[in-house]
C-alpha cells in the first residue's frame, strides 16, 4: 500500500488529509506533473516579393506594382505608355483671327440694258436679274476689272463688263457720305439720280462727286452701281 507523508512527518494512506493528525497533505503531493503546453510557433517573415523586369524599358520593379516607376508601363493591362508630344511648348499658339468686321454700307451692282443700249457696245449685254451685292468693309474701294499680270484685284469686280477700265473709279467714305472719282477711266464714270434720265457727261477725271441717297453711278457697256445702307438681314448674313 502506497502512503504519503503529511507535513508533520506522519505516514498516511489518505493523500488529502494526514491520517494521523489530520493536517492536510499538499496537493501537488503525489499529484502527476502538470502537462506543459508547447509556446505558439511564431511565424515566419514572409519573403519579400520577387523583383520583375519592365518589358517596356527593362527597368526593375516590385512583382506588385501596378506601373513602372521609370517609364509608365501599365503591368496589369499591358498598355505601352504614350509617346512624348511633340508639340513645342515654347511656342506660343496661333492668335486666331480677328473677326471679320459687318459692313454698315453696300453696293448693287446691276445689269442695266437701258445704260447698254446708248453705249453702242460689241459685246452681247447679259440678261439682267437680281444684284450683286457687295459688302463695303473698307472706307476706299477700287471699282474695276482684275488684272492679275498687273496686280490689280478691285473690290468692286466688273471684270464681266469689258467697257470697265481695270482701275475705273474709286469710292471714299467718311462714314457718312460717300464721294465717287474717276481714275482717268477709258469710257468715262457717270452719275445720276434714279429719278432723272440716263447720264449724258462723265464726272471729271482727278475730282471727287458726292453721292446723294438716290443717286447711281453708271460705268462700262452695262454696269450700274448704287451705294445703300447694309439692311439688318444683310449685315447678319456677313456675321
Amino acid at each position: 500500500m502506497t502512503t504519503v507523508s503529511c507535513p508533520s512527518g506522519h505516514p498516511s494512506v489518505s493523500t488529502d488529509y494526514c491520517d494521523v493528525c489530520g493536517l492536510p497533505i499538499g496537493a501537488a503531493a503525489g499529484a502527476p506533473a502538470a502537462a506543459q503546453v508547447p509556446a505558439p510557433a511564431v511565424a515566419a517573415p514572409a519573403p519579400a516579393p520577387a523583383a520583375q523586369t519592365c518589358p517596356n524599358c527593362s527597368e526593375p520593379a516590385a512583382t506588385d506594382a501596378l506601373f513602372c516607376e521609370n517609364c509608365g508601363y501599365d503591368f496589369t493591362t499591358g498598355t505601352m505608355p504614350r509617346a512624348a508630344s511633340s508639340l513645342d511648348l515654347s511656342t506660343p499658339p496661333p492668335v486666331p483671327p480677328a473677326p471679320t468686321a459687318v459692313a454698315d454700307w453696300v453696293v448693287e451692282r446691276w445689269v442695266d440694258p437701258d445704260w447698254y443700249a446708248v453705249q453702242q457696245s460689241d459685246d452681247p449685254c447679259p440678261s439682267p436679274g437680281l444684284p450683286a451685292v457687295i459688302p463695303l468693309v473698307e472706307k476706299s474701294v477700287l471699282i474695276g476689272r482684275p488684272s492679275r499680270s498687273r496686280n490689280i484685284s478691285p473690290e468692286i469686280d466688273c471684270g464681266d463688263d469689258t467697257g470697265v477700265s481695270r482701275r475705273q473709279a474709286q469710292l471714299t467714305t467718311d462714314g457718312q457720305r460717300w464721294w465717287v472719282e474717276d481714275l482717268q477711266s477709258s469710257n468715262g464714270t457717270y452719275v445720276a439720280p434714279a429719278a432723272g434720265p440716263l447720264p449724258e457727261d462723265p464726272i471729271i477725271p482727278g475730282q471727287r462727286q458726292e453721292l446723294n441717297p438716290d443717286d447711281r453711278v453708271y460705268v462700262g457697256a452695262w454696269t450700274r452701281l448704287v451705294v445703300r445702307k447694309a439692311t439688318p438681314e444683310e449685315q447678319a448674313g456677313q456675321a
